[in-house]
């Protein structure tokens, strides 16, 4: 599937910053270390943050088969849940620009005595005038603007960069979850390709058994009830590959649901479950779980409880309101300047309660950190404890299990076509071989949910904790 469209499309997603993030996602996707394409070497590029190809170059040959590239792509450019998250943050662009903004200047017209506006005539020290004079007209035009003293304007500004912080790292948290949605279902995607191979080779491996029964049959060799007995057998072989049929394309809807797409419009997926990363060590995963996004954002939001108090605090000292003006006289015309000053005196309200509600919000936040931590740690050593056995389980399928289950195959149907094994022997051999066959694919996609699980973890690929070594398995 080809995305020569990506750059087009993050050109119109709108605030730099979103695209960038965005961007720098798609270039550092951290789940592509163990299941491999046939462009290999490109995707390990993926993996490490080099960019070495053009933004719309493709891992295979098939314009209609998918990688695990294609797909995270696709679900980062068009989930909603990150598209809703991008509206919040741009929402709080605003909020910071809001926060950042001086308070309008106040204008005041204030009359007096309205229509008393005739010239004193005669003496201006008769009673007359002196009466006319006092009730004359008076206009009052004032501009009034409110100070804030004690750093009010910068702190908020530095409470809401720090509201942008944690919903950039909200985003971060949400873009990880999605990737490692997408690598899980991919991965059943695999597996269930898999599944559907090997029942198609147990079908046509019933279906060599039949026909050679039949032979032994018309050859008057077997009782016919051995050819009723393999056809039967035969019939649960075609019953498990219409299954893996069935499970593959449940699983293909799903993995296109995450694009928001009705229906996969890929042939296949590429990638090899038999190249595995062995466990890394698990201090140096433990070190690495403290950069999850989750954690940093606990960290940030301690420091944005901590601006939030300090906007408080900033709220006890008195604001100042300096007003100027003039007064028009308007029967003895003439202007007279004005100007006041006026400050709250903060005899009962100095911002207590806001003050204290602040503190003890402080304290949640660092409390809250020190939970996330542990529950990162305790999420990754039942992670890693599980990746371990899975580990031992998939050596133990390969080196004992598989080439036993294969051996003890061939010898029975060989020497049951010489007669020295009896059809149930045989057949018990091949139902032994196609369950181990199918665990040790099933411990395969096991073991890459895992690694799946913990990429999310420590936020990076983990092949990245130590230097690669990758193990090849191949089914002997």
């Amino acid at each position: 599937m080809k995305l020569s469209g990506l750059l087009i499309a993050l050109r119109y997603l709108g605030a730099p910053k979103l695209r960038v993030m965005l961007l720098g996602s798609i270039l550092l996707l951290g789940f592509s270390a163990q299941i491999k394409d046939a462009r290999a070497d490109s995707f390990n590029k993926l993996s490490s943050g080099k960019n070495d190809y053009p933004a719309g170059a493709v891992n295979s040959d098939d314009k209609n088969d998918l990688t695990l590239r294609d797909a995270i792509n696709l679900a980062l450019l068009q989930n909603p849940e990150l598209a809703a998250f991008s509206k919040e943050m741009r929402a709080l662009e605003g909020a910071t620009l809001q926060a950042g903004l001086l308070r309008n200047p106040e204008l005041s017209v204030n009359v007096e005595n309205i229509g008393n506006i005739q010239k004193l005539r005669g003496d201006l020290n008769s009673a007359d005038s002196v009466a006319q004079e006092v009730v004359q007209q008076l206009t009052t035009i004032r501009i009034g603007q409110l100070i804030e003293l004690g750093g009010k304007r910068a702190a908020r500004v530095n409470a809401a960069l720090l509201g942008e912080d944690l919903a950039a790292k909200d985003y971060e948290i949400r873009r990880v979850e999605i990737i490692a949605r997408v690598a899980n279902v991919y991965t059943e995607v695999l597996a269930a390709q898999e599944r559907l191979r090997l029942a198609e080779e147990t079908r046509q491996v019933a279906q060599n058994v039949v026909n050679s029964v039949t032979e032994r049959v018309q050859g008057g060799k077997v009782a016919p009830i051995e050819e009723t007995r393999v056809k039967v057998g035969l019939s649960t072989t075609r019953i498990e590959y219409e299954q893996a049929q069935r499970d593959l394309i449940s699983a293909r809807r799903r993995l296109a649901l995450l694009w928001d797409s009705a229906s996969p419009q890929f042939n296949k997926a590429l990638g090899n479950l038999e190249i595995l990363i062995p466990p890394p060590s698990f201090q140096m995963l433990e070190e690495r779980v403290l950069d999850n996004p989750m954690a940093l954002r606990a960290i940030k939001n301690i420091e944005q409880r901590k601006a939030l108090l300090e906007v408080e605090q900033t709220r006890r000292i008195p604001n100042l309101t300096i007003n100027a003006g003039v007064v028009h006289h308007a029967q003895l015309g003439g202007n007279t300047a004005v100007a006041s000053v006026m400050v709250p005196l903060p005899l009962f309200d100095r911002n207590q309660g806001n003050i204290k509600d602040a503190y003890q919000r402080v304290d949640k936040a660092v409390d809250e950190q020190a939970a996330m931590e542990l529950r990162l740690k305790t999420e990754l050593t039942q992670s890693y404890e599980m990746m371990s056995a899975v580990w031992n389980e998939i050596n133990i399928l390969r080196d004992e299990v598989l080439p036993g289950a294969k051996s003890a195959f061939h010898v029975m149907r060989r020497g049951y076509e010489l007669g020295k094994f009896g059809l149930l022997e045989m057949l018990d051999a091949q139902r032994i071989l196609f369950q181990n066959q199918l665990l040790y694919v099933r411990a395969l996609a096991n073991y890459q949910r895992l690694v799946n699980d913990i990429e999310r973890l420590i936020a990076g690929p983990i092949d990245s904790v130590k230097p690669n070594h990758e193990i090849n398995i191949r089914q002997p």
